[in-house]
């Protein structure tokens, strides 16, 4: 119904933001990262908007991101997960953390969010694991990684992977004896990643 709103950051509070636009103060619902995104009050912000409809409310969420909004709704379409879920794992972590978590199937990681068990998790990674590829993870690290976080410089596959996993969380200790461990098993970074975290899981 709204693509996005454009307009002037009068507030921002704990999960929400106020955006005056036309007239009209939106109050939109938004993940930590969008509020860090968000512009000083008093200038001009766009909001990426979703409209929930339920029988017994009607929210507004906004994103600083059309990339958030899209994992936003790929999240929301996991059975169970619902958009005040969806927003928690969406402040959790980066965009790109948390896409390329989800692509590998890294449910220790999924799992430090608040409210997500290791069964959700699973089903996290189960549902979405084949509707994101490595393509989304690169396209979301723009603008919503934090600063000190590692990317993908073009280096070796092993490098590749031990920088993927210290974005995990992994220290680069541990991230380099798991790679060592496999790097003959696999060439591509992301089998070396999936074999290093089973490694680590003591699969």
């Amino acid at each position: 119904m709204y693509a996005f709103i454009e307009g002037e950051v009068c507030e921002k509070t704990n999960g929400s933001l106020i955006l005056l636009a036309g007239g009209v103060g939106w109050q939109l619902s938004c993940s930590n990262n969008t509020l860090q995104a968000a512009p000083a009050v008093g200038e001009k912000m766009r909001c990426y908007t979703f409209l929930s409809v339920r029988e017994d409310a009607m929210e507004l969420f906004g994103f600083s991101s059309r990339e958030e909004k899209e994992l936003f709704l790929q999240l929301t379409s996991v059975s169970g997960i619902g958009p005040k879920t969806a927003l928690g794992l969406l402040g959790s972590m980066s965009l790109r953390d948390l896409s390329l978590a989800i692509l590998l199937g890294d449910v220790n990681a999924l799992s430090r969010a608040p409210g997500i068990g290791k069964k959700t998790a699973q089903r996290i990674a189960l549902e979405l694991k084949d509707k994101i590829s490595q393509a989304d993870v690169s396209a979301r690290s723009d603008g919503m990684v934090p600063a000190g976080s590692p990317v993908f410089t073009g280096a070796d596959s092993a490098s590749e992977a031990v920088e993927a996993l210290i974005a995990l969380g992994y220290s680069s200790t541990e991230a380099r004896n798991a790679v060592s461990r496999i790097r003959d098993q696999a060439e591509t970074p992301e089998d070396l990643i999936r074999l290093a975290l089973r490694a680590m899981a003591g699969m």
